[in-house]
């Protein structure tokens, strides 16, 4: 069957285009070889961040949460030293017109009663320095 057909078989001949091209297909297989491997790790690498992206949204929700009440809380604690804080605005302020109070209320009399003293006192003074300055010249003269 296949005795007819061997002095009509034909060869192949390969120009220098195709020769260029099996080359170039060759090479391209065995760079195409060589990638693989790198393209496997970047592809774990880029499951790995989805991964640690995942998990730091899964950290970071609860942590802003936690923040937020935090926040509430010292805006709370905030608002009760803002009352204090007024309440002893109020409280200096008042202290302050009580004294002013007492000051114009019993400073006056007790200023009065002072000067009335120190009137008494030196006219006393005055009197006494005058009687002895009298009894020295009246014994003298005996």
């Amino acid at each position: 069957m296949f005795a007819g057909n061997r002095g009509t078989e034909k060869r192949f001949k390969m120009g220098v285009g195709e020769i260029a091209g099996l080359i170039a297909a060759i090479a391209f297989a065995i760079l195409a070889g060589f990638m693989i491997y790198p393209l496997i790790r970047l592809g774990k690498l880029f499951d790995q961040i989805a991964e640690t992206v995942k998990d730091t949204g899964d950290h970071a929700i609860p942590a802003l949460d936690e923040s937020v009440i935090t926040v509430q809380q010292v805006n709370k604690s905030l608002e009760d030293v803002n009352k204090i804080s007024a309440a002893a605005s109020t409280t200096a302020n008042n202290v302050g017109a009580l004294t002013d109070l007492y000051g114009s209320f019993l400073g006056k009399p007790v200023i009065k009663v002072a000067s009335a003293a120190y009137a008494l006192k030196t006219t006393a003074q005055s009197f006494m320095n005058k009687k002895n300055v009298n009894s020295a010249a009246s014994n003298k003269g005996e």
